[in-house]
């Protein structure tokens, strides 16, 4: 081959390689913030299942535009042959990708900067241990014995080489973003000012350490003409130990996190089984009226009778009547077939009667069923709660039972004049007090319990209403 041919060919590779290297980071940067993006489609509609096709769309068009627009950025200021430090052109390109994103998605900012600079951290890292190890390999591999017979084939070599330096640091951010994503698992919680303080300080200050080290190799190679091994390998050091500390950080987060949420659970469990006792007191206060209108009832049997005897027909109406109404407010009016669950919905039917809402009920409790009591009261008490407080136009509220071959169904359904956010991992709304309409609160508890019993929940919004069915497996 020519020395021609092989100059334009190392041109054309050094040309090209910007171009490829920045794809590549833009790509990688679209895996990363994809599982974190939440789409705006994910609103009022039908349910979740059916959406699940178009929410996933909408997440990775949002990813899809901010990977594009930092390669766009990078790909600008290289053909513009803007006199720039790499990584100030890299953290141009994180700065659009970072605006592009909040702007299609806008909400949780704070999450969106810890992204764009775990990522940027990340990545110089990895560019960093890539272009250490290609500094290394490529220069020992020319001081060998056959690349010394061998001069024509170095410009082989070098693009063999460049190949290898960018799968690398594909490689490495990958691995590093993937980890990231794999351990942060509250994705569309929003992120508190301390929590992305905590979060981005590693990052910010390993870039930093990074840029102190990165000069002084580069004055350091330009002064001497070379590097010494030890100083990139305590180069390569830093950069693996960097990197560690940032997932590290990121993993003792969550499991702090999932200790917090743990201990809410646990909160939450012990203020439903206080509620279920008091459910239990108030249905040994329901027996007793009982017991105490049983007691009577021979003395109602025998005034009815002597009214009729006496052909008193209208009093005997009216006495009848009142008797109804007495036996009623003892009730409740409710026979669900358990007294718990006739407890439960009397006293959300008294709540949603002071807020002018309407209330009816065909619930019926599956008696013959192995599903307990104390599993269904978490279900009735967090759905119906969720419905008291966030019925909208409409003010109705219903609830009813049934069973569909060997699965007790459970269908709790309130007027709502809303739209909802996804969490597009768990299927449910976003239970965030942030999220204005904060439907969802209890839910993940409710999906616990049906798991329970082999069951799950499927949530409907359409035509004004929200509806959660539940299906409890009876067998």
């Amino acid at each position: 081959m020519e020395q021609a041919e092989i100059h334009g060919i190392v041109d054309a590779v050094s040309y090209l390689l910007p171009i490829a290297d920045a794809f590549a980071r833009g790509f990688c940067l679209y895996r990363f913030v994809k599982p974190f993006m939440i789409s705006p489609l994910m609103t009022n509609g039908v349910c979740f299942c059916e959406k699940a096709k178009e929410f996933q769309s909408g997440k990775n068009r949002i990813a899809a535009c901010g990977g594009t627009a930092y390669f766009l950025t990078v790909l600008l200021c290289y053909t513009l042959q803007i006199s720039m430090d790499f990584y100030v052109i890299y953290g141009m390109a994180s700065l659009a990708m970072f605006l592009v994103i909040c702007w299609m998605d806008r909400r949780n900012y704070r999450q969106k900067f810890f992204l764009v600079t775990t990522f940027f951290s990340l990545n110089c890292f990895a560019a960093s241990m890539a272009e250490i190890l290609y500094d290394y390999l490529y220069y020992s591999a020319l001081k060998t014995n056959f690349m010394r017979s061998h001069e024509q084939m170095a410009f082989g070599l070098y693009i063999i080489m460049c190949l290898f330096d960018l799968v690398m640091e594909v490689v490495f951010t990958s691995v590093g973003t993937w980890q990231v994503v794999r351990i942060y698992v509250d994705k569309a919680k929003e992120m508190e000012k301390k929590e992305v303080v905590m979060l981005a300080f590693p990052s910010l200050m390993g870039v930093i350490g990074f840029e102190i080290m990165r000069y002084y190799r580069v004055f350091y190679a330009l002064r001497t003409g070379g590097m010494e091994g030890t100083y990139d390998s305590l180069m390569l050091l830093y950069c693996v130990v960097s990197s560690i500390t940032i997932i590290v950080v990121i993993m003792l987060y969550q499991n702090i996190k999932a200790k917090q949420e743990e201990n809410q659970q646990a909160k939450i469990l012990g203020a439903q089984i206080g509620s279920l006792r008091q459910h239990m007191g108030q249905v040994e206060g329901l027996y007793q009226n009982i017991r105490s209108m049983k007691h009577d009832m021979t003395n109602h049997i025998l005034t009815l009778e002597r009214l009729y005897q006496g052909n008193q027909a209208e009093e005997a109406k009216i006495y009848s009547d009142c008797l109804k109404t007495e036996l009623a407010q003892v009730t409740g009016g409710f026979e669900t077939g358990n007294p718990i669950t006739n407890v439960i919905l009397q006293e959300f039917a008294k709540e949603a009667e002071k807020r002018g809402i309407l209330f009816e009920s065909g619930f019926h409790y599956p008696v013959d069923a192995n599903i307990d009591v104390f599993d269904v009261s978490v279900v009735l008490n967090n759905a119906l709660q969720n419905a008291i407080e966030n019925t909208g136009k409409g003010k109705r509220i219903s609830i009813i039972s049934y069973r569909r071959n060997n699965a007790c169904i459970i269908e709790i359904c309130n007027s709502f004049s809303g739209n909802l956010q996804w969490n597009t991992e768990s299927g449910l709304p976003l239970t965030l007090k942030e999220e204005a309409n904060g439907h969802g609160y209890g839910l993940p508890n409710i999906r616990r319990v049906a798991g329970k019993y082999a069951g799950d929940i499927d949530i409907v919004l359409k035509d004004g209403e929200f509806c959660l069915c539940v299906m409890l497996m009876m067998e």
